[in-house]
């Protein structure tokens, strides 16, 4: 099961412990620092951002490179992420058993429907990518495997926030420079929708002309784990494709799926699922 003790909180603020690890605190900086860059950055950047010095920095990014978790551009002498921390969290076992439970299910659905599909978890104010499925076709539209989003600005935000306390959304929100007086009531506007038919189908905020629809994928316990979502998007030389509202049908039916494997029956029944098929 993945419950709240799986969401990572992210805040501004430092707490106070009672014990210190400098060379430590400075290697998770660096780390946090980089995950929010799309280009990474350089020595002399990550130094002022963190108010150290240049040989500070250089000692600890040497580490890191070493150990795997940053890589250096030699052209243009940047450092980035690279894919390390996101292997060791898939190593995790309640993440491995949805992504691997997943996988079957979303396969078939992105063959059937051509179009991908992605599931996702909630990660302090951001949705976190754990698994993509690509369809066959040639032209497509996903979301790349890794990536954050504010949740402000997506269906599957909507979904896995519906189980958050309003008082709780609301500190997400506050934490997210794109929550803006519009986001927001779109977003609020997905949360109702979701309370009301079960899923979320909204316009994307992000890509003009993509239709995104999310359902949930529920615990053992009947709690919302993960958000399977599609972006939909409608070809101007449709072919075979099945309809916006048939691809809803058919994502509903693989959300009941994985979460009736991953042992949600019960709470599926309460919820009006149809029987499993």
């Amino acid at each position: 099961m993945i419950g709240e003790a799986d969401v990572v909180e992210e805040t501004d603020e430092k707490p106070r412990n009672r014990y210190s690890a400098p060379a430590l605190s400075k290697g998770l900086d660096i780390i946090e620092l980089l995950a929010q860059q799309t280009v990474g950055l350089k020595k002399s950047e990550i130094a002022a951002a963190l108010g150290r010095s240049i040989s500070e920095i250089f000692r600890m990014l040497a580490v890191l490179e070493e150990r795997g978790y940053v890589m250096l551009d030699p052209a243009s002498e940047r450092y980035s992420l690279t894919m390390r921390l996101f292997e060791l969290a898939h190593r995790h076992p309640p993440t491995r058993r949805l992504t691997r439970v997943a996988a079957e299910v979303m396969e078939d659905f992105a063959q059937e429907t051509n179009q991908s599909v992605h599931l996702a978890i909630l990660h302090g104010a951001h949705i976190l990518v754990i698994a993509q499925t690509d369809p066959p076709g040639n032209n497509i539209t996903s979301v790349r495997l890794g990536a954050r989003v504010p949740v402000v600005l997506t269906a599957s935000g909507a979904v896995l926030a519906s189980q958050l306390d309003p008082a709780r959304r609301t500190a997400l929100l506050e934490r997210l420079p794109e929550a803006t007086p519009e986001t927001i009531a779109k977003f609020e506007e997905n949360l109702r929708q979701f309370a009301r038919e079960g899923y979320c189908e909204s316009p994307s905020l992000v890509i003009a002309g993509i239709q995104n629809i999310s359902v949930p994928i529920h615990s053992h316990e009947g709690e919302i784990i993960a958000a399977l979502t599609v972006p939909h998007v409608t070809r101007l030389i449709p072919g075979d494709d099945p309809d916006l509202a048939t691809c809803r049908e058919r994502l509903i039916a693989a959300g009941h799926l994985i979460s009736r494997r991953l042992g949600a029956g019960a709470a599926l029944t309460d919820a009006g699922a149809p029987p499993a098929g």
